[in-house]
């Protein structure tokens, strides 16, 4: 048997550009061969997903999602390389999807780029402290503190960030490995650029009755 560690399924994901979950049923198919993983994913069409990374996605489209009657809306906008793939029903669906997702997990980023520094250190110094005042870790040595940081870190991001996000519709592929998908059936660079997500009278101060006109009509006057 090969490997198909968590770092085998990294650094086969490093190679191909394919999703995770893709590199790890690849390299489970293969028995951990990774060279045979790599046939795999590229007669799959997934391997040559980041040679396109560095192509131009000025097409695409703007999609729309309500949800609840109203009381939450999304746009999304996805950009592909040609409008001939912007039209199709596999990219318009996609869309779709990425909205309704949008609407329901309630990201806050795009990709961990957008992650600003100042909240990284700041989510990166509570699960620091989350672990050294759980009495489990109060022996373990500085290092295992830090890679359980860091898992905590990954955690966050399974939270906020749209691409780390797993799917609604298929929790066991994330946003990002979707897209990858679609990057290899359409055969153009396929990207996210952002999203706006409204939902009903958020961040406003709900209507208070004045409260001895309360009383007052409690008391019959």
């Amino acid at each position: 048997m090969g490997d198909t560690s968590a770092a085998g399924i990294k650094a086969l994901r490093e190679k191909t550009g394919a999703g995770m979950m893709e590199c790890k049923r690849a390299l489970v198919e293969a028995e951990g061969a990774e060279e045979r993983a790599i046939e795999i994913l590229r007669e799959r069409g997934l391997a040559s997903a980041k040679k396109k990374e560095g192509r131009v996605a000025a097409e695409g489209v703007v999609g729309s999602y309500i949800h609840m009657g109203g009381k939450v809306g999304v746009l999304v906008e996805v950009n592909c390389e040609t409008d001939f793939v912007a039209r199709s029903e596999e990219f318009q669906q996609l869309v779709k999807d990425i909205a309704m997702h949008v609407a329901a997990a309630e990201p806050r980023y795009v990709s961990r780029d957008e992650v600003t520094p100042e909240m990284l250190e700041k989510e990166r110094d509570i699960a620091r402290a989350q672990a050294k005042n759980d009495p489990k870790n109060a022996n373990k040595p500085e290092q295992v503190i830090e890679k359980i940081v860091e898992g905590r870190l990954n955690k966050f991001y399974e939270e906020v960030v749209l691409l780390d996000q797993p799917f609604i519709k298929d929790p066991a592929k994330t946003v990002g490995e979707l897209v990858t998908e679609k990057i290899a059936k359409t055969g153009e660079k396929v990207t996210i650029r952002r999203f706006a997500r409204y939902k009903m009278g958020e961040g406003l101060e709900k209507r208070a009755d004045d409260f001895g006109d309360e009383v007052a009509k409690l008391a019959g006057a």
